[in-house]
């Protein structure tokens, strides 16, 4: 079979992130443009993102607000699996546009910077050998040093926290703190990007190491204010709960609040003071304070008022996070105008459509989720959130094969998406398509072993298997994991009442019912309840069942 290209040496150093991805592009995209311009069309970001060299042949049709903003402004940087997001744009774009029967050679694989590791993963696993097979060796040639100056490597370290290349970010931040003075401007500027980026990837106590330097070198009002907020983040924003020193957290965000309030420049101040009282109330919401928070959040929003037309992002994060407040306080009319608010702002920033979306959802107001649901899913790169929530919508309209392609569009994205297994094992389970079933419980197993609703899907499986030890097994881990999961009571109910303990049944569906007094429920009951001569209960319980006209 034929090179697709030459051989390419995938090594992070002279080129960085998507040396791969962009070198696939430079080389397939005029004659894509030829055959298929609307396929290109479609993947403008993930074009433009991997390969800054096209940008003149691939209009940009889908641009976030960012785009035009000055650094301090630009305040949002992108999660971490926003790459994903882009690999797997990137894998449907070569899909279409790869003649059939290609190979891709990538040598020094393993110096690969991360967005090229995962574009080859995500390659691999979604474009049939056939269409593209792709080989990766480990050797290569050994690139030069890397002796780029601090002007070079803040474009680099600036390009990879607009696009969220949050590894590069690190490495290259580091190397430009190294040809620095401690803290002067240049340096700070470094610092504070490589920092965020450590906390965003998790490697939080380099990150700390970091702030406490930046408040060892400099004396910058402004310079402390800002390590003093990033430092409370590490523990706010913490993704797991028993990492969190809310107390500590209160401590910093508390100083960056006083400092701010001291900076001279109006302007900076508003700006400065807004931003950290919008960090405090994340404190305060992680409390479980949200009256606290909401004020907070509208006293930022007062300040950003004397800001003008200027900081339009930091205006819209903060509309979008009193919307959230809002609706958890059921002011949900108010929160909608909030949503509808931030959105106006920044109109392709996918996640408040999401946030909206749910919000619609739980109003029982189908169409409009819809439209929100599948708003976030076009307006950026493949999404899997906005997949994962219009299974939701369908599985509550009955659209049950629409769902399923959901949900198997969710786990083709990111096969690490437990709760797309956990909806589709169910769906599958009650479709009656067992084997389906147990292979989604088998890996969302895999991915949190004792999840509380896989083991429930597993007691129905192994209930309509006929293996009642297992399927009892199943249920009682379940219900130990999670007391309050109805549906892992009344399952265990089929199964105690098909094993002769009629008893039993009642007792598991008493307690299913005292969770989700469900019509169906009351009639499994009703027939438990007359096996065991209970007419008249039996009969309350067939009453309960049929639904009032």
């Amino acid at each position: 079979m034929p090179l697709l290209v030459p051989m390419i040496d995938g090594h992070r150093r002279p080129h960085g992130p998507y040396t791969v991805g962009a070198a696939l592009l430079t080389y397939l995209i005029p004659a894509a443009m030829e055959r298929s311009h609307a396929s290109v069309a479609a993947h403008d970001i993930e074009i433009r993102t991997a390969a800054p060299g096209l940008a003149d042949r691939v209009p940009a049709r889908r641009v976030t607000i960012d785009a035009g903003l000055s650094d301090d402004e630009r305040i949002l940087v992108p999660a971490p699996r926003r790459t994903l997001r882009v690999a797997n744009g990137l894998a449907e774009l070569f899909r279409r546009i790869v003649e059939p029967g290609g190979v891709l050679v990538v040598c020094n694989a393993d110096e690969a910077d991360p967005t090229d590791a995962e574009l080859l993963d995500v390659m691999m696993r979604r474009i049939p050998p056939h269409i593209l097979t792709i080989e990766v060796y480990s050797d290569g040639p050994e690139p030069p040093p890397d002796e780029r100056g601090p002007a070079e490597l803040w474009s680099l370290v600036e390009r990879g926290t607009r696009e969220g290349f949050l590894h590069a970010v690190a490495e290259l931040g580091e190397r430009g703190l190294a040809r620095t003075t401690p803290g002067g401007r240049p340096w700070w500027r470094f610092a504070q990007r490589t920092a965020t980026a450590l906390g965003a990837l998790g490697r939080t106590e380099e990150a700390r190491a970091l702030w406490d330097h930046v408040r060892r070198a400099s004396l910058d009002p402004a310079v402390l204010a800002a390590s003093a907020y990033g430092t409370a983040m590490l523990d706010a924003r913490h993704p797991d709960p028993a990492g969190r020193d809310l107390g500590r957290a209160r401590g910093w965000i508390n100083q960056a609040i006083a400092i701010s309030t001291l900076l001279p420049d109006p302007a900076e101040r508003a700006f400065k003071l807004g931003f950290d009282l919008n960090g405090l109330a994340l404190v305060e919401v992680r409390q479980g304070r949200a009256q606290e928070a909401l004020a907070l959040v509208e006293s930022a929003l007062d300040l950003a008022k004397e800001l003008g037309e200027a900081h339009p992002q930091h205006r819209m994060v903060l509309l979008a996070n009193r919307g959230q407040l809002l609706a958890r306080m059921g002011r949900v009319k108010e929160a909608l105008d909030d949503y509808g608010a931030a959105i106006a702002i920044d109109p392709f920033f996918p996640d408040y459509y999401l946030d909206r979306g749910n919000l619609w959802f739980d109003l029982g107001r189908h169409a409009e989720a819809l439209a929100d649901y599948e708003r976030a899913a076009t307006v950026g790169p493949p999404m899997p959130e906005a997949y994962y929530n219009r299974a939701e919508l369908r599985l509550a309209t009955d659209d049950l094969p629409g769902a399923l392609a959901d949900l198997s569009y969710v786990i083709e994205l990111d096969p690490g998406y437990l709760d797309a297994y956990v909806n589709r094992a169910g769906l599958l389970a009650g479709l009656g398509r067992d084997e389906e079933a147990r292979s989604d419980v088998t890996f969302g197993l895999v991915l949190s072993p004792g999840h509380p609703h896989l083991l429930a899907v597993l007691g129905q499986l192994e209930t309509a298997a006929g293996r009642a030890e297992e399927a009892r097994e199943a249920f009682d881990l379940a219900i130990a994991a999670a007391p309050g999961l109805a549906s892992a009571w009344a399952n265990r109910a089929v199964l105690r009442y098909e094993c002769g303990d009629p008893g039993g049944a009642v007792d598991d569906l008493t307690r299913a019912i005292d969770l989700e007094p469900e019509p169906d429920l009351y009639a499994n009951r009703a027939l438990a309840l007359r096996a065991l001569g209970r007419v008249k209960e039996a009969e309350a319980d067939e009453e309960r069942s049929t639904p009032s006209r």
